[in-house]
C-alpha cells in the first residue's frame, strides 16, 4: 500500500509541484492550502507524513502542527518555511517535526529527505514522542543534544524512568551526569518526592556512615542532637549518589547492606528504620577496574548497575555544540541581563574545532565568559579565552580508516554550518554532487 502524504501550502502551484515530484515515487499526495483543510482531512484520513508550511498568513503555523499532532499521534510532519529563524525551528522540533527545509527547495532534497523519513518511520516517532515528552514535562529541558548519541540516551531513560531499578552513570567528568540523574527522577513515579544529591567525592572517610545514615544524638563527640542522613531524607523519592567510586571500602559493606535489605540503622541507634530509596549513581571512574585492584566490592557494584547509561564525551557528538553555544548564550543573556545574539560563523567553527576536555561544563564556562565580554551582537573569536585558539587540535585515533571518516565528518559539519545548512552551496564548496552529499552524511551519520 503506498505511503500516504499530506502538502499544506497556501501557495497552491508550490504545492502541485513539489506533488508531481514525489509522484515519482509511487506515494498517494494529497495537496490543501488551507489549515482547516488539513485538520478536517486528517480527522477522516490515515496519514503517514504531513509536509507544512509553517508561515500561513494570519495563523501561527506552529500551532497547526500541535494540533495536527493531537489529531494524528502516528503522522509525521515536515516542516518548511521561507524564513531561517533559529527560535521557530528549534520550536518546531519540540512540537514533534522530524525536520525542517527552507524554501525554495531543490527537488532532488526534498525526495531524499520524504524517502529517508519515510524508511526510518518507526524510529521516528519514537523520537519525536521523547522530545514532546520532554517539553511537556520538563523531564529534558537542560539535556541538549539531537546527535545519535543523545537520541540513544533519551530513548534509554523513557524506558528506564518509570522503574524503581538502581542506574549507574558512567562518563567524563562535565557531561552532565547530574543532568541525566535528575532527568530520570522527575519522569519516574516519584517525581514529587525528594531528589537528594550527595557528592561521595567531597566527604570525609569518617564521617560516611554518619552522612548516609544518619546519628542519634550523642553517638560520638560533638553529636549534640539527631540528625537524619541522606538515606531517610530521600525516603520515597531518589538518592543520587555522585562519585560513587569514592566511597571508602570499609562503607561500602553497610551501604551494601541497606539496598539489600531497605533498612538503615543510625549511628547509636539500635533500631533499623525501614527506607523506600531508588538509588542513581554515577562515576567517572572504571569501576571494572576498581574491582581488580580492590577499591570497590563487586556485589555492591551489580546492586547499583542494574542498568548503566553511558555518556559520551563532547568530541563524539560534535553535531550537538551549535544546539549547546545557542542554548547557553539564551541562558547567560537572561542570568547576566545581556542580549548577545549569537556567536559569529568563525567563532563556531572554533567551538566545533576545539578539543573539549573538560566536555560540556568546559563548554559553558567559556560561553558564559563571553556573553560577559562581547561588546557587539554577536560573539567573535576575540571574545574565547586566548588557550582555545591555541589549543585547535582535533583528537583523531590511530587508525587510518577512522581518522578520516573522523576528519570528513568534522569537515562536512564545519561547511554544513557554514552555509547555514543549506546543501546545495555545501556540495558546492565540497565539489561534490548533492546526491553524493547525502550518500556522505548518512554513511557517517551527519543529521542536519
Amino acid at each position: 500500500m503506498p505511503n500516504q502524504i499530506l502538502i499544506i501550502d497556501p501557495d497552491q502551484p508550490w504545492g502541485e509541484k513539489l506533488s508531481s515530484h514525489l509522484a515519482q515515487s509511487d506515494y498517494k499526495i494529497q495537496v490543501l492550502t488551507t489549515p482547516e483543510q488539513a485538520v478536517e482531512y486528517c480527522n477522516q484520513q490515515k496519514i503517514d507524513l504531513v509536509i507544512a508550511e509553517i508561515d500561513f498568513p494570519g495563523l501561527d503555523g506552529l500551532a497547526l502542527i500541535e494540533k495536527l499532532g493531537q489529531l494524528s499521534p502516528h503522522t509525521l510532519v515536515l516542516a518548511c518555511s521561507q524564513v531561517n529563524a533559529s527560535e521557530r525551528i528549534i520550536a518546531a522540533f519540540r512540537l514533534g517535526v522530524v525536520d525542517y527545509i527552507l524554501k525554495p527547495v531543490d527537488p532532488e532534497e526534498i525526495h531524499h529527505k520524504v524517502a529517508k523519513i519515510l524508511q526510518t518511520k518507526a524510529t521516528l516517532l519514537i523520537d519525536r514522542h521523547l522530545r514532546r515528552t520532554a517539553h511537556s514535562e520538563h523531564c529534558f529541558d537542560s539535556i541538549i543534544g539531537n546527535s545519535p548519541a543523545m537520541r540513544n540516551i533519551f530513548t534509554l531513560i523513557s524506558k528506564v524512568a518509570n522503574s524503581s531499578s538502581n542506574i549507574l552513570i558512567t562518563g567524563k567528568s562535565g557531561t552532565g551526569k547530574e543532568l541525566i540523574a535528575r532527568a530520570i527522577h522527575k519522569g519516574s513515579p516519584r517525581a514529587e518526592a525528594p531528589f537528594i544529591p550527595i557528592n561521595c567525592g567531597a566527604i570525609p572517610d569518617t564521617l560516611f556512615e554518619s552522612e548516609l545514615f544518619g546519628f542519634k544524638k550523642g553517638s560520638f563527640t560533638g553529636a549534640t542532637m539527631d540528625k537524619d542522613g541522606v538515606f531517610r531524607a530521600a525516603n520515597g523519592g531518589t538518592l543520587f549518589l555522585d562519585e560513587v567510586g569514592e566511597i571508602p571500602i570499609h562503607t561500602q559493606v553497610k551501604l551494601l547492606r541497606a539496598i539489600e535489605t531497605k533498612e538503615i540503622k543510625p549511628l547509636g541507634s539500635s533500631t533499623a528504620l525501614q527506607v523506600d530509596v531508588r538509588i542513581l549513581s554515577a562515576t567517572n571512574k572504571d569501576l571494572r577496574k576498581e574491582i581488580e585492584e580492590g577499591n570497590f566490592r563487586e556485589d555492591l557494584y551489580y546492586r547499583l548497575n542494574i542498568i548503566e547509561i553511558h555518556l559520551p564525551s563532547l568530541s563524539e557528538r560534535r553535531e550537538d555544540i551549535p544546539l549547546l553555544v545557542e542554548h547557553f548564550v539564551r541562558k547567560y543573556n537572561q542570568i547576566l541581563k545581556r542580549r548577545v545574539l549569537g556567536v559569529e560563523q568563525e567563532t563556531l567553527q572554533i567551538l566545533m574545532n576545539y578539543k573539549w576536555k573538560g566536555e560540556v561544563r568546559e563548554l559553558e564556562n567559556i560561553i558564559e565568559r563571553a556573553v560577559l565580554l562581547c561588546e557587539s551582537d554577536f560573539i567573535t573569536p576575540h571574545d574565547l579565552p586566548p588557550h582555545i585558539q591555541k589549543d585547535l587540535v582535533i583528537d583523531y585515533p590511530d587508525d587510518l580508516k577512522t581518522s578520516v571518516k573522523n576528519f570528513e565528518r568534522q569537515h562536512i559539519l564545519s561547511i554544513l554550518h557554514r552555509v547555514n545548512g543549506d546543501k546545495n552551496k555545501c556540495a558546492e564548496i565540497l565539489g561534490i554532487g548533492l546526491s553524493s552529499l547525502y550518500r556522505k552524511m548518512d554513511e557517517l551519520g551527519i543529521k542536519i
